[in-house]
């Protein structure tokens, strides 16, 4: 049920954190990776050689997502790279933080965080339809921000609500194809998006917002992708799937 095998997969900001898990798992479930980075080229490069390291198959495709034409030039390198095998799952991981409240985002913060984290999935998405057969897969990555007041990070639940709702229509237009649209919301995990966690008691009080007891791992967040990547997700669409650890519950 879990089986990718035969299947080529995208993954956006792949190079480090939950990208790089999720990468690493659909290449163990037997997909070849496409593995998207914004500028750190040694960091997907260390990706591509934990899969090839367990047998998988994957390569590197570089855009910048923050500045206009970045989702054209991603796809058209992915295109040329595929030559005419299908996409069939795509993950729209790449995000970018935006700390502060209403009162001190500047416009130029919350442009970024916007064009990386809500353009850059649809102008994604928009264009791997073109590579997408009937029966594909497409999984955003969101938040579990969109359920929990978090004034501190406004700018960046905001582009998380926008992914929530990218997910539901587009579920409801692509349904007629057999493609199935989900987001997948993962609550605080230690990744380099969140460095204060290095500090043990800002870590301490993080993991006791979960119900679980314990701040999430890159590694926990991938089931879910990886069961909405397979055959065993097939009749599940226009959901989000919390992976908080029971936040705030």
């Amino acid at each position: 049920m879990f089986d990718l095998s035969g299947k080529t997969a995208l993954v956006t900001g792949a190079s480090r954190g939950i990208g790089r898990a999720t990468a690493v798992e659909l290449a163990r479930a037997g997909a070849r990776v496409a593995v998207h980075y914004g500028a750190n080229t040694q960091a997907a490069k260390e990706t591509v050689a934990a899969i090839e390291a367990e047998g998988g198959a994957a390569f590197t495709l570089q855009a910048d997502l923050a500045e206009p034409g970045g989702a054209d030039a991603l796809i058209d390198a992915l295109t040329r790279e595929l030559r005419g095998v299908p996409l069939d799952i795509l993950v729209n991981n790449a995000g970018i933080g935006a700390d502060g409240r209403i009162g001190t985002v500047s416009e130029d913060d919350y442009d970024r965080v916007f064009a990386v984290n809500a353009k850059s999935p649809f102008f994604i998405t928009r264009r791997s339809l073109e590579l997408i057969p009937d029966g594909g897969r497409i999984i955003n990555i969101g938040s579990g921000v969109t359920r929990i007041a978090l004034p501190e990070a406004i700018a960046y639940a905001m582009t998380k609500g926008a992914v929530d709702t990218f997910t539901l229509a587009l579920a409801a237009e692509l349904g007629p194809r057999g493609i199935t649209v989900n987001t997948v919301a993962p609550g605080i995990t230690d990744t380099d998006l969140n460095p204060w966690l290095r500090d043990p008691e800002a870590q301490a009080a993080a993991a006791a917002r979960a119900a679980l007891g314990r701040v999430g791992r890159p590694e926990d967040v991938t089931g879910p992708i990886l069961f909405l990547a397979s055959e065993a997700g097939r009749w599940t669409t226009g959901q989000i799937i919390d992976a908080t650890g029971g936040s705030h519950l």
